[in-house]
């Protein structure tokens, strides 16, 4: 699997790359395959290696924004705090949520017990967290449904799914019912970061083959860019 293929945007800033699902951004303690192992491939006749800006779990696929010098990655990375990016996912839930969509407006916490492990859950007095929702598509007993978060907390459209809308995200191992062997279905399908001087950095992740294999087709708007 080479990532220099998977490039969805490049200028002289910024690199958008469609991460594959099971690769994780920051290197495992168990000194398994990492994005990092990847930059050397994705300098493209910089000296530095690209930085990434925002995380995506390891399960998730799609848009990740890397920035090709330290200046931008402080610019970006200020963007994604003051929620200046535009962000889309697509999901595919475990249930049929009522309504054609709505807003998800539910503070999230982290809690961690000795038995379990950490997760997050839904919190009064948690940090505030906010998601948009539409159904796209339903196919037998599961939904397709387009996520646009507002924040972007940790596991953030994850727990929205299951506490805000009752249904899990298909193969989540923590939040639903999916194995070890299963990969939970979130792709992160549109990025837009708006840039003072240049144009925008606009990308779309093609629709992963992962959600094909259930049944679901492409929505409208899902056309991949290769920039």
């Amino acid at each position: 699997m080479l990532l220099s293929d998977r490039v969805l945007f490049l200028d002289g800033e910024a690199l958008v790359i469609d991460k594959p699902a099971g690769l994780p951004v920051d290197a495992p303690r168990d000194g398994s395959i990492s994005l990092e192992n990847h930059l050397d491939l994705l300098k493209f006749g910089f000296k530095r290696w690209p930085l990434a800006v925002h995380r995506l779990d390891r399960d998730t696929s799609g848009c990740l924004l890397l920035a090709r010098n330290p200046k931008a990655h402080g610019r970006f990375t200020r963007a994604f705090e003051s929620r200046e990016v535009e962000k889309q996912y697509l999901a595919i839930v475990e249930g049929v949520p009522d309504g054609d969509g709505g807003t998800i407006d539910l503070p999230l916490s982290k809690v961690s017990t000795a038995e379990e492990g950490w997760r997050m859950v839904g919190d009064p007095k948690g940090k505030p967290s906010v998601s948009h929702w539409e159904k796209l598509a339903v196919v037998g007993t599961r939904s397709l449904l387009r996520f646009r978060p507002e924040t972007g907390r940790t596991h953030q459209l994850r727990v929205h799914a299951l506490e805000g809308l009752g249904f899990a995200l298909v193969g989540d191992p923590v939040y639903g019912r999916g194995g070890t062997k299963t990969r939970t279905l979130l792709h992160a399908e549109r990025l837009v970061v708006k840039r003072d001087v240049k144009p925008s950095i606009i990308a779309e992740a093609p629709f992963p083959d992962s959600f094909i294999a259930l049944g679901f087709a492409a929505p409208e708007g899902a056309e991949p860019t290769r920039g």
